[in-house]
């Protein structure tokens, strides 16, 4: 996956999905990202939480599904909370930076629809 902390290419080493996806992958992430994360947590340096609209749970499996099979440092989970389901993305901590990219372009992509 493509997750360029500000603007600009920037893919990690360990991922293997071909270059010519990535750019596809990652309009998938924003789109995912604006029309169906409410808000984020950050529980711990290796993990951020995602807070999802009640219908957002198929896209959101099927996106961390295709991203586990590239990025094989991703950990994604889902839970189901009083206030609705979580997506819980962790990485090891070798990988934060990763994680801090990911967060951030959720910021830009929900900064954006603004």
């Amino acid at each position: 996956m493509t997750i360029p902390p500000a603007r600009g290419d920037w893919v990690p080493d360990a991922c293997t999905l071909p270059t010519v996806q990535q750019p596809i992958r990652l309009a998938e992430f924003d789109r995912f990202f604006a029309e169906s994360v409410h808000s984020t947590t950050r529980p711990a340096p290796t993990r951020l939480d995602l807070h999802l609209a009640p219908d957002a749970e198929a896209v959101g499996r099927d996106l961390a599904s295709r991203e586990s099979s590239c990025c094989s440092f991703f950990a994604f989970e889902f839970d189901a909370t009083a206030t609705g389901v979580v997506m819980r993305v962790g990485v090891p901590t070798a990988y934060v930076e990763v994680l801090d990219a990911f967060a951030a372009r959720i910021a830009a992509t929900k900064a954006a629809r603004r």
